[in-house]
């Protein structure tokens, strides 16, 4: 999904000023847009730009500030971006303003002669001026009590302290508060008590940290280590919590500039009881503390114990929220990370603990310092005190570092994050991380780090129905998976050259930087991409894009809701001046809106598209699904419209659908009105992480009403087979983060009729197999019996100072995995009907094998298999073996792979080796029979004449197979080193007149 790339870029912290001084980084934190961010030394505050990552604006404090407030702890952004609040070790906050002023050019020309101009092209999202910007000291306020957190709101500042211990806030200074329902005087106070806050599970702790809202919902972390949903509502239950502002893609914010910073004004906070509005709250996240000392008794009066400082490994440290997901990730003080879902009344969340695969380091990982979620949900960043890791939102992990495995030149690495992170946060479009490396190496300014990546396409737009071509995107370009086209062998090899880099113009990404939407067609050759406004698309068959010609028509739209192929039209779903438009573009025709084929104009955004044959499915914000036919008219390509209908009731957040399809009847696809479709289709949908089926059914008012079932819940994407290979001709797979979860036949069953149960909707569709992976699977060749994924590997040198990164292409068979489910089930019939569209592929016979080799090894200690040698699933292979002319390699190549004790069993199955082996030699499988010669020799089943050598060894010079000469007189010699058996082999079948011929081209001697 997500997977690291090249090498990381590092910053310098130090601004190109007169008189600063290097200091280490304290912490970096992201704009509301991510546009910008800050980093805090102990003395001062940059503002950077996220693209290019440039320093905008540095504020250093004086001395006389930093003796009398103390130094700086942590810094924060107010929602809007327009201020910056500095916690400091004084307990004391200090206020600055973020004031924009003028664009400024990122690359200026110089005047040069003609001979001399050089031309500096601008990078991803490097066109853009750069919006100067002024940081200017707003004011000082002192908080009584020992100030633990700070977290800014739109219309004041929020934040806790010790002792006493409370949650308190403030109105900016140049707001009143007025406006603020509940607002008493100047600031409101609130104790961590049982009046306040009943919801707590102990109210003798603190509040140690309030992190910004999204959606709604602000966490908290107490001190004893819980962590919490919480919500202020006044007495009318209204929320006062501001959404979080910004989705982290909007480029449409503000940037900085350097200022001088000043103090003019100090103001004190002390603590004020009876505030109006109420906090609401869940607990979401608990650590162990003995209900001995739970009681505020012993609390404050046993000095033993110290609710700030105890040690307990599981005490929260760090929460972030997934919104797309409804997931909540907590870090612990001990290291590790908790994964479960968002709180809900009758249902308790499990929460399952991700782990960090193949370590080749026993070290302790140190405390959880920062996570956070990629703007798209589908990938959590973690950064412990030694070390770091990426993992996919259903728990795979896809990329880490704890140290370097192999020994570096300590005094030139650079990469000082793979020992350990301290902040970390994703940027706008995910295609970079940004690090601040727990303590520089080498260097006093060398702690920030961008690590880019690369993801794949399913993470902007699902396209389940195309299987065949993994498709991933990097900063600046596409990758295509072109493996599907290359011969059997070259597939499954690792070193095949499988992946084309499709540079994206960088007139284009130099503007509409980053990356968000893109589309493959069918048969991988045509490509669109789409990113901040307008959209591009591209030929393989030509190897050009087309860009708009005219820019104002390329700025004036924004694709939002996905694209999609159909042959050579591309259909966009496209906002326009808050319209809602579809739009069918040719690939033959110039990018412009004179050249626009269809247009369909909607009253709601537009969610996700999708193409079913000729029919397109929108599913918009108002919780309608609508039909459209595409079909092709004397001149053009039009979308007709056939229908319309409503899920509410169904689907209970339409924003939270990453995915749509539908099957038809056979009857309704055969005969029926396409105006029909809407009404008997069963439809797929992915809502948030949960893959839904609703299924049609028809009251005798004629209604249609759907039943729901969930099929699997935490999936990541999921892929649709609706025609092609036999029975895998509707399947189902859903990825879930450790295997591929498969549903044969799920999109073709009929719709129940109007007296059926619909609690009995789950006995018509149930999950077939689980196919376990070890890497994160892209694509899956149907027609190959082939699964295509891709691993991280990080590499090291000595002679390098930093680390590299990419991607290895992997494969897996799952041709085994159908089979053995249909075997299982003693439905022998079905698995050779599958099995015979795959029996001309090269590595056939190999699957067959690895499903003989897993039965063997699955059935050799099951007592009831020991009990009963003809019971299990081994005869019905056995059976289903016989119907293919490789029945006699898979046997004898699972033999040579398994223990010996396991071959009693398996022989007493198929047969004598002696038979197997008078088969072979009689249907001219000469190497076949080599191969049970050996088993024959293992079983001690060879006669003292060697008869069976002998003939063997003779069938092989008739044939003149020179190689299997050579082994058949290497074996014979194995077994005997005197020669003796050599010679008899030799005279019995009269070969010694050949004996010079076979020496001659093989080089063995007597």
């Amino acid at each position: 999904m997500y997977f690291p790339v090249f090498a990381a870029k590092q910053l310098s912290s130090v601004p190109t000023l007169p008189d600063i001084t290097q200091e280490e980084v304290l912490s970096i934190s992201s704009g509301p847009r991510k546009l910008l961010f800050c980093s805090l030394t102990r003395t001062s505050l940059s503002v950077w730009r996220v693209r290019p990552p440039v320093v905008l604006a540095h504020l250093a404090r004086t001395q006389k500030s930093l003796v009398e407030h103390g130094e700086n702890v942590r810094a924060e952004w107010a929602p809007d971006g327009s201020k910056i609040v500095i916690q400091t070790e004084g307990s004391y906050l200090v206020l600055v303003t973020v004031e924009n002023k003028t664009y400024l050019p990122v690359y200026q020309q110089p005047a040069l002669s003609a001979a001399s101009q050089r031309s500096f092209q601008p990078g991803p999202g490097e066109a853009h001026p750069v919006q100067s910007v002024s940081l200017n000291f707003e004011g000082v306020i002192f908080v009584e009590g020992h100030l633990l957190s700070v977290s800014p709101r739109r219309d004041y500042i929020l934040f806790s302290t010790r002792n006493p211990r409370a949650v308190q806030r403030i109105p900016w200074p140049d707001a009143d508060g007025g406006d603020i329902p509940g607002f008493q005087g100047n600031y409101d106070s609130w104790s961590v008590d049982e009046y306040n806050f009943p919801w707590l599970d102990c109210t003798d702790v603190a509040v140690t940290k309030i992190m910004q809202p999204k959606a709604n919902i602000e966490t908290w972390i107490t001190s004893e280590g819980n962590a919490y949903f919480v919500q202020l509502q006044d007495d009318n239950h209204r929320t006062l919590a501001p959404s979080f502002s910004g989705d982290g893609d909007d480029l449409m914010g503000d940037d900085l500039e350097e200022t001088n910073f000043r103090f003019h004004q100090k103001r004190r906070v002390g603590p004020k009881a009876n505030a109006t509005p109420a906090w609401i709250g869940t607990c979401v996240h608990t650590s162990p503390i003995p209900r001995s000392i739970q009681k505020r008794k012993q609390l404050d009066m046993d000095d033993t114990f110290d609710v700030f400082n105890y040690k307990e490994p599981r005490k929260a440290a760090e929460v972030a929220i997934n919104v797309k997901f409804s997931l909540i990730s907590v870090g612990t003080e001990g290291g590790s990370v908790e994964i479960s879902s968002f709180p809900a009344e009758g249902y308790t969340s499990q929460s399952h603990v991700l782990s960090v695969p193949n370590m080749y380091t026993h070290a302790p990982t140190g405390t959880v310092r920062t996570i956070d979620w990629s703007s798209d949900g589908y990938v959590l960043a973690v950064g412990w005190e030694h070390g770091w890791a990426v993992w996919s939102v259903a728990g795979r992990c896809l990329a880490w570092g704890f140290g370097t495995e192999y020994a570096v030149d300590e005094d030139r690495f650079q990469d000082a994050f793979m020992y350990g992170i301290r902040e970390l946060f994703w940027a706008p479009g995910n295609f970079e991380l940004f690090v601040l490396a727990e303590k520089a190496t080498n260097r006093p300014d060398g702690q920030l780090f961008t690590i880019p990546f690369a993801k794949s396409a399913a993470t902007g737009q699902q396209t389940p129905d195309n299987t065949r071509h993994a498709f991933l995107h990097q900063d600046d370009r596409v990758l295509v998976y072109r493996g599907a086209e290359q011969p059997d062998m070259s597939v499954i090899n690792p070193e095949s050259d499988v992946w084309q880099h499709i540079k994206i113009p960088e007139t284009y990404m130099g503007k509409n930087w980053p990356l968000r939407y893109s589309a493959l067609s069918a048969d991988g050759r045509l490509i669109a991409v789409a990113g901040r406004r307008g959209l591009v698309h591209y030929s393989s068959t030509s190897g050009r894009w087309k860009l708009f010609s005219d820019e104002r028509q390329e700025q004036a739209f924004v694709v939002k809701g996905g694209m999609v192929w159909f042959h050579h039209v591309l259909i966009a779903a496209v906002e326009v001046s808050k319209s809602y438009q579809i739009r069918l573009y040719s690939r033959d025709a110039e990018l412009a809106n004179k050249n626009v084929l269809h247009r369909e104009i909607l009253t709601s955004p537009i969610i996700v598209l999708s193409l079913v044959d000729n029919s397109l499915l929108v599913y918009t914000a108002d919780n309608n699904l609508h039909h459209y036919l595409v079909v092709p008219t004397p001149d053009t390509i039009e979308a007709h419209f056939c229908g319309t209908i409503n899920f509410n009731g169904i689907i209970a957040s339409p924003s939270s659908v990453r995915t749509l399809s539908w099957m038809l009847p056979s009857a309704q696809k055969q005969l029926g009105d396409p105006v029909d479709d809407l009404a008997v289709a069963t439809v797929l949908m992915m809502v948030g992480g949960k893959l839904v089926l609703l299924r049609p059914r028809k009251s005798r008012d004629q209604e249609v009403r759907y039943d729901l079932q969930i099929l699997a819940d935490r999936i990541e994407f999921c892929w649709i087979h609706l025609q092609g290979i036999g029975s895998l001709e509707n399947s189902l797979w859903g990825y879930d983060g450790q295997g591929l979860r498969v549903w044969l036949n799920a999109l073709s069953i009929e719709a129940p009729s109007e007296e059926s149960n619909p609690n009995r909707l789950s006995e018509y569709v149930k999950e077939s197999l689980n196919i376990p992976l070890d890497f994160y699977p892209l694509s899956v060749l149907m027609d190959k019996g082939i699964i295509i994924g891709a691993e991280h590997e990080a590499a090291v040198r000595m002679n390098l100072p930093f680390v590299m990164f990419r991607q290895s292409t992997s494969s897996h068979l799952f041709l085994h995995h159908i089979l053995l489910h249909y075997l299982e089930a003693d439905r022998t019939k079905e698995a050779v009907t599958f099995a015979s569209y795959y029996q001309e592929l090269t590595f056939f016979a190999h699957a067959l094998e690895i499903l003989l080799h897993t039965i063997v090894e699955a059935e050799a200690d099951q007592e009831s298999v020991q009990a009963n040698p003809t019971s299990g699933v081994l005869p019905a292979v056995v059976e289903f073996l016989d119907h293919f002319d490789a029945s006699l390699d898979v046997v004898v190549g699972c033999a040579r792979k398994t223990e010996m004790t396991r071959w009693r069993r398996l022989f007493d199955i198929v047969g004598n080796p002696k038979a197997l082996f008078e088969t072979c030699l009689q249907s001219g499988r000469l190497k076949t029979a080599g191969s049970y010669l050996l088993v024959l020799h293992n079983l001690e089943q060879l006669d003292e004449s060697h008869s069976h050598a002998a003939r063997l060894l003779s069938s092989a010079v008739a044939t003149r197979d020179w190689q299997l000469c050579r082994e058949l007189m290497r074996f014979i010699h194995s077994i005997d080193e005197t020669g003796a058996a050599l010679k008899r082999v030799l005279s019995q079948t009269n070969l010694m007149p050949a004996l010079d011929e076979v020496n001659g081209v093989n080089g063995v001697s007597q």
